[in-house]
Parts: C-alpha cells; sequence; structure tokens
C-alpha cells in the first residue's frame, strides 16, 4: 500500500511539473505578442484618426452633429425625427463603410498575427495567463510601454 501510495504521489509531481512546463511563457513569446497587439493597437488608432479627418473635412456636419447622428443611423424614424438630410445620411454610410473596411482589415491582420507570428497556442497562453497573472501582466505593460517609447524616438 505504501509504495501504491508513492508511486501515486510520484505521478502527480510529475504531471504537475509536466503541466507547469507546459505553462511557461518565454521572453522570446512574449515580445512577439507585445509587438503584435501593439501593431493592431496602431492600425485601430490608425482607423479612428481617419475617420475623425473625414468627419473634421466634412463642412457641413460638426462633431456633435455627426456623434447624434451615428447613434441612430440604424433607424429610420429616428433619421427622420432629428431632420438628417440626405447628404449626411450617404456622409454617415461612407463612415460606416470606412470603418467597416478598417475593422475587417485589423480583424485579418490579427489573425495573421496571432497565427503565424506568435503562434496560436503561445498566443491563447499568453492571453489567458495575462488574465490570471498579475507579474506577466506588468511585465507585458512595460514591454509595450518600451517598445511604444521607442517608436516615438
Amino acid at each position: 500500500m505504501k509504495y501504491l501510495l508513492l508511486l501515486f504521489v510520484s505521478l502527480m509531481i510529475v504531471n504537475a511539473q509536466s503541466l507547469f512546463a507546459q505553462e511557461q511563457i518565454t521572453d522570446e513569446e512574449l515580445k512577439k505578442y507585445v509587438v503584435a497587439m501593439d501593431s493592431i493597437n496602431d492600425m485601430k488608432a490608425s482607423l479612428l484618426e481617419e475617420i475623425g479627418e473625414m468627419v473634421k473635412a466634412n463642412e457641413g456636419l460638426t462633431n456633435a452633429r455627426y456623434n447624434e447622428l451615428s447613434k441612430i443611423m440604424n433607424d429610420e424614424a429616428k433619421l427622420a425625427a432629428a431632420k438628417a438630410t440626405p447628404e449626411e445620411i450617404a456622409f454617415m454610410k461612407q463612415v460606416a463603410a470606412k470603418k467597416s473596411e478598417g475593422t475587417a482589415e485589423i480583424t485579418q491582420t490579427f489573425q495573421l498575427l496571432a497565427k503565424e507570428y506568435v503562434g496560436a497556442a503561445s498566443f491563447n497562453k499568453i492571453k489567458k495567463a495575462l488574465t490570471t497573472d498579475p507579474e506577466l501582466k506588468s511585465k507585458y505593460q512595460s514591454m509595450l510601454d518600451e517598445l511604444e517609447k521607442s517608436e516615438v524616438n
């Protein structure tokens, strides 16, 4: 019975070590994850900037009016109540198309980076670990901050 218990405990230790080894995240994996996420964040910021520029360039539509219409764009009755002009509606559709196109590009790039650059298994492992490991999250944020600083310089 003692030997059986000893064997069981030994197997549990080996199994635990194996699981721990699988969950290890290397600095190289984390660096790739940071680069991928930074690239996606840059793409999102760029898209928002482009949309902002579109709104600013449209002399017939103030930011306040754009914000008002963007909230009701899919509701014909509310658009009529807000007295949206055909020009405003056409512009809002242009912006929506630009946003949709940009979002699709970001999604495609995100998937490509996750699968091909970081690796799907590593990406998922890191993403999961960031939600539960404050030390890793801190390291990730430091690496991301350092990358952003180097981009500015």
